[in-house]
């Protein structure tokens, strides 16, 4: 059966003021926290080994905590330069490679920037540019390792609002879509306050979609502050001012009887946070 999982995205000070030194014994510390869920980021690039990376996934199976992967943060399929929309595709591949050492699932990618072109050429572009990607996963036999997870960004000259997004996970069946609703909150200038809020994105969502793949969707939250232009920076839960708040959400998400995988991406805080995030879903009605 299908359960919904927390976790946090990295290790906050409390995992070393425990001791812990190595992203190798956050599988532990979470599932000790009753957390089943941890997402290893390869934002600033792959600096992993592989030997550690296949320590942590088994570490991850003995704990019975579900791996996910972030991509760098340099892929742009919006990038005009055929090289660098190449490098994109690699970084697609080696996170996927990684993601079947580790025997993960979800690998989470930011898609593209519009930088000046204009957005609709923009959205053309990185739908090509997919496309070229995604047929070099299945030349390489990746496509079973796991889920490609686009994920909604939080300002408005990047590609990734909800509905660009569930458009993309449309082409094929290992994308599924990562909502970031701190992000969309970001883009809806703080429009995340209420249940119905929530029930919108998922019904547009399973509408186009179709309910199995919603139901196992990739989730980031966390409260970030926001201006005119978009997402500035992330907070922690104890924010007041900015939101959004997770308690709609979770509610949402128990009665549309959805089991996503949510991952905590508050600031300096998201072990501590992640474990909130889970109280509050445990609690909901």
């Amino acid at each position: 059966m299908d359960k919904i999982k927390f976790g946090p995205s990295g290790n906050s000070k409390i995992f070393y003021d425990d001791g812990n030194k190595q992203s190798i014994q956050a599988p532990k510390w979470c599932a000790d926290h009753g957390l089943y869920a941890y997402e290893y980021s390869f934002g600033r690039g792959f600096t992993m080994g592989l030997e550690t990376a296949k320590v942590l996934g088994e570490e991850a199976y003995k704990n019975n905590v579900s791996i996910s992967l972030h991509a760098p943060y340099y892929i742009n399929f919006a990038n005009e330069n055929d090289e660098m929309a190449k490098k994109s595709y690699d970084y697609v591949k080696r996170g996927m490679e990684y993601l079947k050492i580790m025997g993960g699932k979800k690998y989470v990618v930011h898609l593209a920037s519009c930088g000046k072109q204009d957005r609709q050429h923009a959205l053309l572009l990185t739908e090509k540019r997919l496309d070229e990607c995604l047929k070099i996963i299945y030349d390489n036999n990746l496509d079973s390792v796991g889920k490609i997870c686009p994920e909604t960004m939080g300002k408005y000259l990047q590609i990734g609002t909800y509905e660009e997004i569930v458009g993309f996970c449309k082409k094929d069946p290992i994308l599924v879509p990562t909502y970031d609703f701190g992000h969309i909150n970001c883009i809806l200038q703080g429009g995340l306050k209420t249940a119905d809020d929530y029930r919108r994105i998922f019904d547009y969502s399973i509408n186009q979609l179709g309910f199995e793949k919603v139901k196992n969707c990739h989730i980031h939250f966390s409260k970030i502050e926001y201006t005119e232009k978009g997402e500035v920076k992330h907070l922690n839960l104890d924010d007041s001012r900015y939101g959004p708040e997770f308690a709609p959400l979770a509610c949402v998400l128990k009665e549309y009887n959805l089991t996503p995988t949510v991952i905590c991406e508050s600031k300096e805080r998201m072990m501590e946070d992640a474990i909130k995030l889970k109280e509050i879903y445990d609690f909901c009605e």
